[in-house]
């Protein structure tokens, strides 16, 4: 028998990374080890709810007290002992400030959006380093697992086997022969690609070097170039189904491999409200969600809803942290949140922001999906799933009413793409993405040796 292992996550604060962890850690925790979450710190109770251990840290210090000279929200997205107590808050906040950078083209967003969100992610790391050797020292993991963007040191030097988990568009892991991240550019067209990468280049080399640097004073290896996260030497895992994936990926050699899928159990059931929505008789059902940071931009919402509310077919919305602001008519239903597994397992079809969690699990339970971009990596999973076939993309911004109506009724009307859809769901759940996942890190760990 495996011997317990206490294994140690850390995943990005953000629901995406957070559940992938959470599924994996499920799958260990039922293989007999122990699971902590060193998370940040707004998750506090939330995963000790689902029977894991919590060993939070914060990425930013405490806000100050109102009325004080200096700000408070420092740091990335959700952080700060003193951050309201709605983790989504600060994120909110953030959308209001930034959502003009979402109608930039990807090249402007570079600037408006990449090149701060990085900026906060290692301001992030820095604040986090002493915490986490201190985690460490608390915990001794067997191996430590990240889900995230930016490297923290700390992980790096816990003598125990570092485990990457990539729940972003695979472009993160710098293919040859591929698009730039982050810009939406097709495969079949690099006229731009090296403009794109130039850009990248001169906004963000500076803050690489010091970041470089300082990761490399923390006792940890330096960084690949231009690259802000390790590559393990021992286990790297990414989330993305074979069909959708790209061209030479995963990277050769044993250390990588690729997740078909990694979708956690919802807990519960459906609502009676829900349950008896998706039970009304009617047209197709669809699932709204732009995540917690499109949904936040009520304009967007409403401008959706009213364009969708001209269709016969039911929706599901997930309304996000500003619910409250805007009314749905008669063939929708929402709340703040939605059980989105199992919304995902009912829906004929997905109207999605391109997160790459939304966007690999719709294809988990195989549903074609219309994909609205705002940043980061969703701008190449929406064009990964036009040039595979596998739903739409449209500008977010920029599209007519009628296009998104259009959009709707064709992916609806296409009975062939259903039954193929349908068909790789369930390919893709025969792959047990969250098992393969769990047993992998085991191994990795040496769970079959003798305890230290």
């Amino acid at each position: 028998m495996p011997r317990s292992l206490t294994v140690l996550f850390m995943p990005e604060s953000a629901y995406g990374p957070t559940n992938n962890c959470i599924g994996i850690g499920a799958a260990l925790r039922g293989r007999g080890h122990r699971v902590v979450f060193a998370s940040e710190a707004s998750w506090r109770g939330r995963l000790e709810r689902l029977g894991f251990e919590e060993d939070l840290v914060e990425l930013a210090p405490p806000a100050q007290a109102p009325g004080t000279d200096s700000p408070g929200s420092e740091g990335p997205p959700g952080a700060g002992a003193g951050a309201p107590a709605d983790a989504g808050q600060f994120w909110t906040d953030f959308v209001k400030e930034t959502a003009p950078a979402f109608r930039l083209s990807t090249l402007e967003q570079l600037e408006r959006f990449v090149r701060p969100t990085w900026q906060a992610l290692c301001d992030g790391a820095r604040f986090a380093q002493e915490q986490l050797e201190e985690v460490i020292e608390r915990q001794r993991p067997d191996v430590v697992v990240e889900d995230n963007v930016c490297a923290f040191p700390a992980l790096l030097t816990a003598r125990a086997p570092f485990v990457r988990i990539v729940s972003c568009n695979p472009l993160e892991l710098a293919g040859a022969g591929l698009p730039p991240k982050y810009s939406g550019y097709p495969m079949d067209d690099d006229d731009r690609w090296p403009e794109f990468r130039a850009e990248y280049e001169r906004l963000h080399r500076d803050l690489w070097c010091e970041f470089d640097e300082w990761v490399r004073s923390c006792g940890a290896p330096g960084l690949d170039d231009l690259e802000f996260i390790h590559e393990s030497d021992v286990l790297n895992l990414y989330v993305y189904p074979e069909v959708v994936d790209y061209p030479g990926l995963p990277p050769s050699g044993a250390r990588w491999h690729r997740l078909e899928s990694c979708v956690r159990e919802t807990e519960g059931s459906l609502t009676p409200s829900l349950s008896e929505f998706v039970q009304r008789p009617g047209g197709a059902l669809v699932y709204l969600s732009l995540g917690s940071l499109g949904s936040a931009d009520v304009a967007l919402m409403e401008r959706l809803v009213a364009s969708l509310s001209r269709t016969p077919h039911r929706y599901i919305v997930s309304k996000g942290p500003l619910a409250g602001s805007y009314e749905l008519p008669d063939n929708m239903w929402g709340a703040p949140q939605v059980p989105q597994t199992q919304v995902l397992a009912l829906v004929d079809l997905v109207i999605t922001h391109g997160g790459n969690n939304t966007t690999t699990e719709s294809l988990h339970f195989g549903k074609p999906m219309v994909a609205l971009p705002l940043f980061w990596d969703q701008h190449d999973n929406a064009q990964r799933l036009a040039e595979t076939g596998f739903g739409r993309r449209l500008s977010t911004y920029g599209h007519r009413g009628g296009d998104l109506i259009s959009a709707v009724d064709d992916l609806l009307a296409d009975d062939g793409l259903r039954t193929r859809m349908a068909r790789l769901g369930q390919a893709i759940r025969a792959r047990r993405g969250v098992e393969q996942a769990a047993v992998l890190i085991e191994e990795t760990a040496g769970g079959r040796g003798e305890g230290r």
